[in-house]
């Protein structure tokens, strides 16, 4: 059996949904050999195609150009999921960006959404996704791009929100916000991609069945979040579109992207 490495994040949403397929609990002709790492880490990863399948930023996609096919299965997209630009004290958008702004890196689908809502920007510091809050809270940058658990965790910080993305995103466009996809390496054969994409869709339709079988997997990669900012994580971004992107979807993320990435 031959074995396909598959980047995807440690965050609650994707440990939940692909726990099936890397524990062998759905039916694959092949093997998993499971990467995780930071999205914008598997972004910059992309741009040398070292990985059979891979979790993309919708903002990253045409920047890999055409290594990469995106699956109809495992994306992340939705209404209400959108990234927040979070500051100390409460502003507008073109305010509070126009100092320092801390994003989680120039790839992600965060910071395509935020050049688009506020194109006038002033210094972007990259800082990893977790570490984003503290430097807004310290006073270290004006104001910050989150994503992730930082969405329910940015009030515990003394922040408040200046925008939702996402509600920007959906008032321009009438489309759900397309996060991230996973994607096959283009030189791929058409049976493997297939198989993939169809193993990916089980590994989700298996998640939604059995919550309680990824707990611990899910536990162990969490970096201590609660139960509670784990299940919301998991509730939020893991949804019907992570079975079958959809039409809605693909016109979403070519809207967005600017390519399909499709087959």
């Amino acid at each position: 059996m031959r074995t396909l490495s598959f980047g995807f994040s440690p965050c609650p949403n994707d440990t939940f949904a692909f726990h099936a397929l890397v524990h062998g609990l759905v039916e694959a002709p092949f093997a998993v050999d499971a990467v995780l790492l930071d999205i914008e880490e598997l972004n910059r990863r992309a741009h040398e195609g070292g990985l059979d399948l891979t979790k993309l930023s919708v903002g990253a996609f045409a920047a890999v150009g055409n290594r990469y096919r995106l699956l109809r299965s495992g994306a992340a997209l939705g209404h209400g999921v959108g990234p927040l630009v979070v500051a100390r004290r409460p502003r507008a958008l073109g305010d509070a960006v126009s100092g320092r702004v801390a994003i989680p890196g120039r790839d992600t689908t965060a910071f395509r959404l935020l050049r688009l809502a506020a194109p006038a920007l002033g210094e972007v510091v990259e800082l990893r996704y977790d570490r984003i809050l503290a430097a807004v809270a310290k006073g270290e940058v004006d104001a910050g791009l989150i994503i992730h658990e930082s969405r329910f965790t940015y009030a515990e910080h003394g922040l408040v929100q200046i925008v939702d993305l996402g509600d920007w995103w959906q008032q321009e466009t009438a489309l759900p916000v397309p996060l991230a996809g996973i994607c096959a390496r283009a030189d791929l054969d058409p049976a493997a991609t297939d198989a993939a994409e169809a193993a990916i869709r089980a590994s989700v339709a298996h998640a939604f069945a059995h919550p309680e079988a990824s707990r611990a997997y899910v536990r162990a990669h969490s970096q201590e979040m609660s139960d509670e900012v784990c299940d919301a994580h998991i509730k939020l971004y893991v949804n019907t579109y992570s079975l079958d992107i959809g039409e809605e979807g693909l016109r979403a993320v070519s809207r967005l992207a600017g390519t399909t990435l499709g087959r």
